[in-house]
């Protein structure tokens, strides 16, 4: 990116000094991660609001041998995702935790207080963390399709990628990396639909199409780099230009 133009929303709703210091800090995050994106933020707008709001807008030039464009996924390719699955799930048991101890207390005893902020804090890493490294390897790896994974869950955006791919593809998953612990929540409390694949993510990973013989390589940088993540998760198949879970797709646990 060239240029990030921030949007906050500072609020109403806090004391003064609260206000203050939510709000410094919320610029100081921001600012830090445009910098780890090798970018700089160069205006914006400051509004009002009864919550705190923070965003932007990334802005860039480029050419047209710098983009991927996301329809070239061939047979015989396979699916790369580059974040764990399960965000939703974190953030809501951490808020059943600690505002909504009635829907916590379902739960019978079985996630201790201790799961339940190991999980909400592994969510946080993955959703602070940039997709940069994994779109920086997609050109080394010769990627041939990829899309976010975010509110719409994992099979929306796969159904979504399939439906526009040049060649006659289909997508099939097989594995599920979701952040450890949040699989058994799923239905317990509320029907997430983690297992379907419906759950919503926010700043989930990249789902990737790559040849197969590239995708181990891609998984084995990225991991070296970020330490961890990225699984292959699915292949592509000959198909109708959709995407499904397989019946005996099963849950990775990281």
């Amino acid at each position: 990116m060239d240029t990030v133009l921030m949007i906050l929303a500072v609020s109403l709703s806090m004391k003064e000094d609260e206000r203050r210091i939510i709000t410094r800090e919320m610029i100081r995050g921001f600012n830090e991660t445009a910098t780890r994106a090798h970018t700089q933020v160069t205006g914006g707008q400051t509004v009002m609001n009864p919550w705190p709001i923070i965003g932007g807008v990334g802005m860039t030039v480029a050419t047209e041998s710098e983009f991927i464009r996301p329809v070239g996924a061939e047979v015989g390719d396979v699916l790369v995702l580059t974040k764990p699955l399960g965000t939703q799930i974190a953030v809501n048991l951490y808020e059943w935790f600690h505002d909504k101890r009635q829907l916590f207390d379902k739960l019978n005893g079985e996630v201790s207080a201790e799961e339940v902020h190991r999980i909400y804090e592994a969510a946080c890493q993955s959703m602070s963390a940039l997709n940069r490294t994994a779109a920086s390897l997609m050109r080394k790896y010769g990627a041939k399709a990829a899309t976010d994974v975010t509110g719409f869950g994992l099979i929306g955006h796969a159904r979504n990628l399939a439906s526009v791919q040049t060649a006659a593809v289909a997508f099939s998953i097989h594995t599920l990396p979701a952040i450890r612990g949040v699989p058994v929540i799923d239905k317990r409390i509320y029907d997430f639909k983690l297992r379907e694949g419906l759950s919503a993510e926010t700043s989930g990973g990249l789902l990737i199409a790559l040849a197969r013989d590239q995708a181990e390589a891609f998984v084995k940088e990225l991991t070296e780099r970020e330490g961890k993540w990225g699984w292959v998760i699915g292949e592509v198949m000959a198909g109708e230009r959709t995407a499904q879970i397989s019946p005996e797709a099963e849950f990775l646990e990281v």
